[in-house]
């Protein structure tokens, strides 16, 4: 039986990507950690993984607006094969394969339109930008799933994970988009107690298709029960299982993609 094989993307301010990669092979996962410039060479070829993902950092140092730079690295830079990086990933997508975008990697995703993607051809239809609070959040939060159908959330209801942040208040273009993010259950995932003052809650966004979905907390930083500061509450409310919230996430996605490949 062939892993499931994850390509966890790092270079230019990306600093996320080791416990990333360590969360998709405690999933069961193969991971590889690429630099950004090797896809671009035409030396690793995206095609060859079964799901990207866009790790947090502060890729450029967030000097324009956080991913921007980055998104427009991947819309106009062009590759060894003469396309560019958004057209591959637009393919990728077709082939019915996945797109992870976590923080900074998540602002990436709405820049370069991937999400939500209404319009279908990559119009930026929401942003993410400062904080309501007016300053950085690192801290922990409770999280609500919106769409338990979504592959990424199966049998997930609420669960905790940390946050830190300086831009992650979403905005939404207008209200006709806003009304189809409600209507398709795109806004997937949602704050139980809003940090940021995001529309809608918002604290995980997909494309139309599912395929792709962008959050702003941090799973990979949830991977054993003994990362949360409340862990000896929960070993007395009778917990057995070590494994942290964040670390279900990543084995849903993975089984999901594994039941997909036989």
């Amino acid at each position: 039986m062939s892993l499931v094989k994850a390509l966890v993307i790092t270079g230019f301010g990306i600093n996320c990507e080791e416990e990333l990669a360590a969360a998709y092979r405690l999933a069961g996962a193969d991971a590889t950690i690429v630099h950004l410039n090797d896809i671009i060479s035409g030396s690793v070829n995206i095609h060859d993984y079964d799901i990207i993902n866009f790790p947090g950092g502060f890729s450029f140092g967030d000097d324009i607006a956080s991913g921007k730079v980055l998104a427009n690295k991947i819309k106009y830079k062009k590759l060894a094969n003469g396309s560019t990086l958004i057209d591959e990933l637009i393919l990728f997508i077709k082939q019915k394969k996945f797109i992870i975008g976590i923080c900074n990697g998540f602002q990436v995703l709405t820049r370069l339109g991937l999400i939500p993607n209404i319009s279908g051809d990559c119009t930026q239809e929401v942003t993410l930008t400062y904080n309501k609070t007016g300053h950085f959040i690192d801290d922990w939060c409770t999280l609500k799933v919106e769409n338990p159908e979504s592959p990424f959330f199966t049998g997930m209801d609420a669960f905790d994970v940390p946050i830190r942040h300086g831009e992650g208040r979403l905005i939404i273009r207008n209200e006709r988009i806003r009304q189809i993010i409600l209507e398709k259950k795109l806004n997937c995932l949602s704050f139980v107690e809003n940090p940021n003052g995001s529309e809608l809650d918002c604290a995980g966004l997909s494309d139309v298709t599912g395929q792709v979905l962008g959050m702003m907390p941090h799973p990979e930083a949830y991977l054993s029960l003994y990362n949360h500061p409340d862990w000896q509450s929960k070993k007395l409310a009778g917990r057995t299982d070590e494994a942290g919230d964040g670390l279900r996430f990543f084995r849903n996605i993975v089984s999901f993609i594994e039941r997909g490949k036989h």
